[in-house]
């Protein structure tokens, strides 16, 4: 009985012979670049019904040509398609392939090239169109196989019995399909390809190439790829840390100080602003008379008592003097002074790496513990800049000595609502041999005031200031603490030399130093929502005014408008100066290219922020916001991408009360933020240069460093807790009802943190604490801030509405971090590093050149 063929158009001879070929010669050697098998595109719409195989008779052609295949009851049975196989990897094939020849591959031996591929694109009358994109996957392929090669590493002798077993696997596919790929024309007579089949192969294939190759650069520019090259997953970080962080936490820290390190060896400097030197005949010491109107009016601090983690309570009441402090804890290191009155500025003072000096921190309060201002005029008044003396600070070990006020700055500038020191370049060795008038110096000191001025102060070593001053005295005996009246190195204001006012911007909310040397701008933001930036070095008459007393009188070379309202917080970025982030009080916030300031990079309106902190590894900023327009659940800390990336929000740490001040550590990976209900709570940052949204058990991250809690004087169970403190904003009726009650974390080291009593009573604020808002907050902080300097980099202050500045050492995380940094002494007038050993700098007599 004689078979019959199925009725099926048979596509040209030409076609169906190229399809034979790019079915043999695309991809690797045995699928076609649309996944499918060579010999099969697509099946026939109409399939014949297929009945049970019989053995081949041995005269039958292979290909089942016009010779018949029968079955038993003599009825025809049509050909059948060889069956479709699944395609492997590219990746798997490519190392299969350099198993067995470790020498470089060549894409023509990969892809099995062979006669008919170098042929040109035409496209024959009625057959299939060849496919452009197989040169751009043959580019991709030999880019691939490259890669391969140079990080093939050959295969242990173990594992030889199952490469072999794929192989041969391998081999035996091919053969199989060889078979089936045959020539015969009746073979291919169900190959008849729709349209939208086609269409759909030439898009899959076109597109796979581009994707793939465009998935390194991506990663590349992120920083981050979460596979190697060779397509081997990076090891992850287990097991605890020897400060009981796990180590996935402990990683970025290590990673964020190497590469603080690395920065400021580049943008650095050791000795900036010859020129301004602090001159003896500037600085007039105060008598007591003279020195009443800048006091703060309270004498003596609340009264407040300290409880340790892991010390039994001794249940002390202290009271402190003004401008005297407590003797450091013994074996917690943190230290307590009082200023007189409510923080609302701090800054620590730079130094340079290995000088080993004493640690200063600089700060401003408010005379009246009720004292208010509004923010819509200027204002001007009676200022006072404190300089308090830490002592030299380690992370291992804390200073002997109580903390001191060095000395005072008095003014009437008003208010002042920041400060911001130079951050290198500005501090010298406080025994450097210099003539009189000039005193060794400190640092440089900025302070943005409420009479919106911007002034700059060249402070002088305290011990330089005492041997100046000693015997100087105006209207009495003089003061202790040393408390002068200086003149300032220059004056900033918006404006120019023919028209503009001050008052025009209102007052100075935010400062911002550029951090990369010269150091030579400075940006600071208005009530207006203006942003103006200075050049300190400029020698431009219409920029720069020489003052009768020889100060200066700068105008700024660049302004904006960056808000609709008020600028509340302003920073650089610390990786590349041309950048700038500004918080404002139309709840945006903006990035800015300061190349291209007519519009920001990026604008953002959430809530309104209260602060920002800009870490230097990361393309984002930590941000601290009011709790007026905060969604339930989610006040706090966040930190937002820029942009560049395109990551959503991370949400660092929930917050029931507004966080007035973050702070953040470039060497820790750290933010710290102090908050309205007294907590001062600290999170080790995850990685952010890859996505934070894959971040698990963010809790862990986080842990208080104390908490400030206001309670009755009454006896225990009487009218206890917050039912017993007095409704009522007057500081003289609550301090006299009241105490605040310290409760301080262990931080020597982190083991066991999630089960240690303050961070349980911590999550149980987070979630259900009350506040309130009808009496003074006397509990609250104002202002956080961590230490820029290498020596003493595990160090935080804080102060807030009691006027009780206290100092703490993260001691078990920066025990935790490993800089292998040579211990030297940097000269800033011969700008050599010296080793330990050297002569002291202090012999040098030269002095920079005025």
């Amino acid at each position: 009985m004689t078979s019959r063929r199925p009725r099926c158009r048979d596509p040209p001879g030409p076609a169906r012979h190229r399809s034979r070929s790019r079915a043999r010669e695309g991809g690797l050697g045995e699928l076609d670049a649309s996944g499918q098998e060579g010999g099969e595109a697509a099946e026939s719409p109409r399939k014949p019904h297929r009945t049970p195989k019989r053995e081949r008779s041995p005269g039958a052609p292979r290909g089942g040509g016009e010779s018949s295949r029968t079955s038993e009851n003599g009825s025809a049975t049509p050909p059948r398609a060889p069956g479709r196989r699944g395609r492997k990897p590219k990746a798997e094939m490519l190392l299969l392939e350099l198993a067995q020849a470790p020498e470089p591959l060549c894409v023509q031996k990969v892809l099995g090239g062979g006669g008919d591929g170098d042929k040109g694109p035409e496209t024959p009358p009625g057959g299939r169109p060849r496919r452009r994109a197989a040169k751009v996957a043959l580019l991709y392929l030999q880019e691939l196989a490259e890669e391969l090669t140079s990080v093939y590493q050959p295969p242990a002798r173990a594992q030889e019995p199952e490469l072999e077993r794929v192989q041969k696997k391998h081999r035996s596919r091919r053969r199989k399909g060889e078979e089936t790929d045959s020539d015969d024309p009746t073979r291919d007579t169900d190959f008849v390809p729709s349209k939208e089949v086609l269409l759909q192969a030439e898009e899959e294939e076109s597109d796979a190439p581009l994707s793939d190759a465009s998935e390194p650069e991506l990663e590349a520019i992120r920083g981050h790829s979460g596979k190697t090259s060779a397509g081997r997953s990076k090891p992850p970080c287990r097991g605890l840390a020897p400060n009981g962080f796990h180590n996935s936490v402990m990683a970025p820290v290590e990673k964020c100080s190497g590469l603080t390190c690395s920065l400021r060896d580049q943008k650095y400097s050791q000795w900036e602003f010859p020129n301004w030197i602090p001159l003896a005949d500037k600085w007039t010491c105060l008598s007591e008379s003279e020195a009443a109107p800048y006091l703060p009016v309270e004498e003596k601090s609340p009264l407040f008592s300290i409880q340790r983690e892991g010390i039994e309570d001794d249940g002390i009441l202290y009271r402190v003097n003004r401008f005297n402090s407590l003797q450091p804890h013994e074996q917690r290191l943190d230290m307590s002074f009082f200023v007189g009155g409510p923080v609302w500025a701090m800054e620590w003072c730079p130094s340079p790496e290995g000088s080993a000096a004493p640690q200063y921190v600089a700060l401003y309060c408010h005379s009246h513990m009720e004292e208010t201002h509004s923010t819509a005029g200027l204002h001007a008044g009676p200022t006072m800049l404190q300089l308090w003396g830490l002592g030299v600070l380690r992370h291992e070990q804390g200073s002997a000595d109580k903390a001191r006020l060095a000395y005072a700055i008095v003014a009437d500038h008003g208010c002042v609502w920041d400060i911001k020191f130079c951050p290198s370049g500005a501090w010298e060795p406080p025994g450097t041999a210099r003539k009189h008038p000039q005193m060794s110096r400190l640092g440089l000191l900025a302070a943005a005031c409420s009479d919106g001025k911007v002034v700059l102060y060249s402070l002088p070593h305290p011990s330089a200031l005492q041997r100046s001053k000693a015997t100087q005295v105006k209207g009495g005996s003089l003061h202790k603490p040393l408390i002068c009246k200086a003149q300032c190195v220059a004056t900033l204001q918006v404006g120019s030399i023919q028209a503009g006012n001050a008052s025009e911007c209102g007052q100075c909310f935010s400062l911002s130093w550029m951090p990369s040397k010269p150091h030579h701008h400075l940006a600071a933001g208005f009530y207006d929502g203006t942003v103006a930036v200075w050049n300190l070095l400029t020698k431009s008459l219409l920029q720069c005014v020489r003052q009768p007393d020889a100060s200066l009188k700068l105008y700024p070379f660049r302004c904006f408008t960056a808000h609709d309202h008020a600028v509340r917080s302003i920073e650089w970025c610390k990786a590349d100066s041309n950048f700038l982030v500004t918080a404002g009080s139309d709840r945006k916030i903006k990035f800015w290219d300061l190349r291209r300031p007519y519009e920001p990079i990026n604008s953002i309106k959430r809530f309104l922020s209260t602060e920002v902190a800009w870490l230097l590894p990361y393309n984002g900023v930590t941000v601290a916001q009011d709790n007026c327009y905060a969604s339930y659940g989610l006040c706090g800390i966040h930190y937002i991408d820029a942009g560049y990336l395109g990551f959503k929000a991370y949400f660092v740490a929930p917050r029931k009360g507004t966080v007035w001040s973050i702070s953040g550590s470039d060497w820790l990976n750290t933010v710290a933020a102090g908050d309205i209900t007294g907590e001062l709570v600290a999170a080790v940052l995850p990685d952010l240069a890859v996505n934070p949204l894959n971040v698990k058990r963010s809790s862990d991250r986080r842990f208080p460093v104390y908490k400030a809690d206001l309670l009755p004087c009454s006896p225990p169970g009487v009218g206890g807790g917050e039912q017993g403190l007095p409704r009522t904003r007057c500081y003289s009726e609550m301090v006299a009802k009241s105490y605040i009650q310290f409760h301080d974390t262990d931080l020597r080291s982190f083991k066991d943190l999630p089960r240690r009593e303050p961070v349980r009573r911590m999550h149980a604020q987070e979630a259900k604490a009350e506040l309130s808002l009808d009496r003074l907050q006397l509990e609250a902080l104002h202002k956080v801030r961590f230490s820029p300097n290498l020596d003493s980099r595990g160090w935080l202050v804080s102060g807030g509405q009691a006027g009780i500045v206290r100092a703490h050492c993260l001691a078990g995380l920066a025990c935790g971090v490993t800089l292998s940094l040579p211990v030297r002494q940097v000269d800033p007038l011969c700008g050599e590093q010296q080793q330990p050993g050297s002569p002291c700098p202090a012999e040098h007599t030269a002095t920079p050149p005025e």
